[in-house]
């Protein structure tokens, strides 16, 4: 019904959607291009030819003056999405790598939306963060991601209240466990992967693609009285 609306209205949409060279961020950018958005797809290491309405390109949440000069060449944006983000399965119980997982998926995550809020503001657009099932359970092994990915459930409420004054909306999805690259060790473990299906009422994993449609919804007029809220995208893992 959104893409219809889309398409059938000639509205001119626009998305920058960060850690969009792969994974999930990737097929997020596919499916709002299909929805009639123009997509600029950022991410780091190699770079995907372009698509139809997609521009991929280079950017690192890291760095504040390359952010800030990505978005000062954005001529409008309707829709911000935080998709970038990594994590180190163990290596994170060090300080130092613990750092550095943080300031990626949660600093990271505010460089980019601080840096977009005027354009965003301009649209009366809306923000969609990334959050993750380890928002809610803690993660031996990966402490960084799990401090990270519940800092982005209190940053998207935080920044829902701040920005309302904006009118833009701040909203975020928390993927259960989605098959990419970056879960790819765990399905290869037969116990950890026996555990994950047992525990997912839905008796599966979920697809990338899968994750569209609420990205879109919450994007979307349909949407129009939503902010600050986390939408569960987890084959009702986070119910048992």
């Amino acid at each position: 019904m959104i893409i219809l609306e889309n398409k059938l209205n000639n509205l001119k949409l626009k998305a920058l959607i960060t850690g969009a060279t792969s994974g999930l961020g990737k097929s997020i950018a596919e499916g709002f291009a299909d929805a009639g958005y123009k997509v600029i797809a950022t991410g780091v290491g190699q770079i995907p030819k372009n698509k139809s309405n997609i521009e991929f390109c280079s950017l690192d949440v890291l760095d504040e003056a390359s952010i800030k000069k990505k978005i000062e060449k954005i001529d409008y944006l309707n829709v911000l999405i935080n998709a970038a983000g990594i994590i180190v399965r163990h290596k994170e119980l060090q300080p130092h790598i613990f750092s550095q997982v943080v300031d990626v998926n949660l600093n990271g995550t505010m460089r980019v939306c601080s840096e977009a809020r005027s354009l965003l503001s301009k649209s009366k657009g809306s923000i969609i963060n990334i959050a993750s099932m380890l928002s809610y359970f803690g993660g031996g092994v990966v402490p960084g991601y799990s401090a990270s990915k519940g800092g982005i459930v209190q940053l998207t409420k935080s920044l829902s209240i701040a920005y309302s004054q904006d009118q833009i909306r701040v909203n975020a999805i928390a993927p259960g466990w989605i098959s990419t690259p970056m879960t790819e060790e765990l399905k290869l473990d037969t116990k950890r992967n026996e555990n994950i299906i047992n525990r997912t009422p839905m008796g599966r994993w979920g697809e990338p693609k899968e994750l569209v449609g609420p990205a879109l919804f919450l994007s979307s007029k349909a949407a129009s009285f939503i902010t600050g809220t986390v939408l569960n995208v987890d084959g009702g893992y986070a119910c048992m």
